[in-house]
């Protein structure tokens, strides 16, 4: 849990904000949504504004050729019928 807070109900709110959205913030949701978007944009703005440095990295290139491998076997697809089978067969709610 390196991105979300701790905050118990007798001390005092960060921000000064109402418990409402200290709960939120006690969540982990906002960190996980914030620490995406930062992993996730840097790479495409670097990739934007330098698109031939950036795809000429042989590092790049080779971690774009696993990505396209992988979302070619399905994979990442076929994980969501098994886990959707799973539920059926242990009765998940």
């Amino acid at each position: 849990r390196v991105s979300t807070l701790a905050v118990g109900p007798e001390d005092e709110n960060i921000f000064g904000v109402s418990d409402g959205v200290q709960a939120f913030f006690n969540t982990g949701l906002l960190g996980a949504v914030i620490t995406t978007n930062i992993g996730s944009i840097s790479w495409q703005l670097v990739a934007s504004a330098f698109p031939l440095a950036f795809l000429s990295n042989p590092f790049v290139y080779v971690m774009l050729v696993w990505c396209l491998f992988l979302e070619a076997t399905g994979i990442c697809s076929g994980a969501w019928v098994l886990a959707g089978i799973h539920k059926k067969i242990a009765g998940f709610k």
